[in-house]
C-alpha cells in the first residue's frame, strides 16, 4: 500500500467516493445567512426598544418600547440558534468523515500488520 499521492490528495478522493455533500451547499448557507442577519435585527431592535420606551413618559409608548425590545431579544436568541447550528453542521460534517478515514486508515494497518505476523499465512479470523 505504498503510493506517492500525498495523502491530503486521498483524503480529497475518498470524501468524493463517499459523496459527503458539500458544507457550503445553498440551502445551509442561506440558513446561516439568516440566522446572522437575525442577530443583527435583534440587536438593533432591542437598542430601539430601548430608546423608546426611555424617552417618553406615554405609558403606551413605553409598553410598545418594551414590546419591541423582547421581540428584539427573541430575533436574537433565534438567530443565534440557527447560526450555532449551522456552522457547526459543516464542521462536525467534516469531522465525521475525518474520523471514518482515519479509522478506516487504522483498520488497514491492522489488517496488515496480522497477515504479516501470521506464520501460516492464511487469511483466518483472529480468535
Amino acid at each position: 500500500m505504498t503510493t506517492t499521492e500525498p495523502r491530503a490528495d486521498r483524503f480529497v478522493r475518498e470524501l468524493a467516493v463517499l459523496k459527503i455533500p458539500d458544507p457550503a451547499a445553498a440551502r445551509a448557507v442561506l440558513w446561516l445567512r439568516l440566522g446572522a442577519s437575525l442577530m443583527v435585527l435583534g440587536l438593533v431592535l432591542g437598542v430601539s426598544g430601548y430608546l423608546v420606551s426611555h424617552q417618553t413618559t406615554d405609558p403606551l409608548v413605553q409598553g410598545d418600547g418594551l414590546a419591541l425590545g423582547l421581540g428584539g431579544i427573541a430575533a436574537s436568541v433565534v438567530g443565534s440558534a440557527l447560526f450555532l447550528r449551522y456552522s457547526l453542521t459543516g464542521f462536525l460534517r467534516f469531522w465525521m468523515a475525518r474520523q471514518s478515514y482515519d479509522l478506516n486508515l487504522l483498520a488497514d494497518r491492522l489488517l496488515e500488520r496480522d497477515i504479516r505476523h501470521d506464520p501460516t499465512g492464511n487469511d483466518a479470523a483472529p480468535r
